[in-house]
């Protein structure tokens, strides 16, 4: 049944083929990713990746019900998302500029709270508007509505689309936390260390900020 509402055999190697190289281009998510498992190890990158994926399942719905449409459509509810998300993205990287070594994680990285390191995933991802209107011009170019229902045709390609950009970043964070840990074992570094995370996450709110529509 849903092997139905697949788009035909040559589009739908174009739109793996775009799949797998779009998740493979460094982005926000990406360097999210990479900010947690340098600033907290594999584990943290990890649970930062199966958030963003989360996140990206709301993105998904979204543009299924036209939500994402909507968004588009009205300037004040961008711009509102817009700045949420970057404020959100700035106080991160600012409570990690200012807060303690960041060897001392390294000996309670076992405390970290993952269900936060997951929220703070979803929220980065659902709060970014370029996602949601990335999505809702992405994936109607894959959409015939004489395969079927078009909500189950947004669903199940953003779940294929999803599931590879998991898969990416989950790859990411255990490259990453490998470097993360060995940062944290050397006190002259983990305060650089520090200083890269907290810049990523202020520069990811900034670039989320000062981004156009278009």
């Amino acid at each position: 049944m849903l092997g139905g509402l697949l788009p035909d055999s040559s589009a739908l190697v174009l739109f793996l083929v775009a799949t797998v190289t779009l998740n493979l281009t460094p982005g926000p998510d990406m360097l999210y990713v990479v900010a947690n498992s340098v600033g907290g190890g594999r584990k943290a990158g990890v649970i930062s990746a199966l958030g963003i994926g989360a996140g990206t399942v709301v993105h998904t719905f979204a543009a299924a019900l036209g939500l994402s449409a909507l968004l588009m459509s009205s300037a004040v509810l961008y711009d509102v998302f817009r700045y949420v998300g970057a404020a959100y993205l700035i106080y991160m990287g600012v409570r990690f500029l200012g807060s303690k070594s960041a060897f001392a994680r390294s000996v309670q990285q076992s405390q970290v709270p993952l269900f936060s390191t997951f929220r703070r995933g979803v929220a980065t991802n659902v709060l970014n508007p370029k996602v949601a209107i990335f999505f809702l011009a992405f994936l109607p170019q894959f959409v015939d509505p004489a395969r079927g229902s078009a909500i189950w045709q947004f669903i199940l390609l953003g779940t294929i689309f999803n599931t590879s950009g998991t898969m990416v970043n989950t790859i990411v964070a255990l490259v990453s936390g490998r470097l993360g840990n060995w940062i944290g074992s050397r006190p002259a570094l983990s305060r650089a260390q520090q200083w890269f995370t907290g810049s990523v996450f202020m520069a990811l709110g900034a670039r989320i900020a000062l981004a156009g529509r278009a």
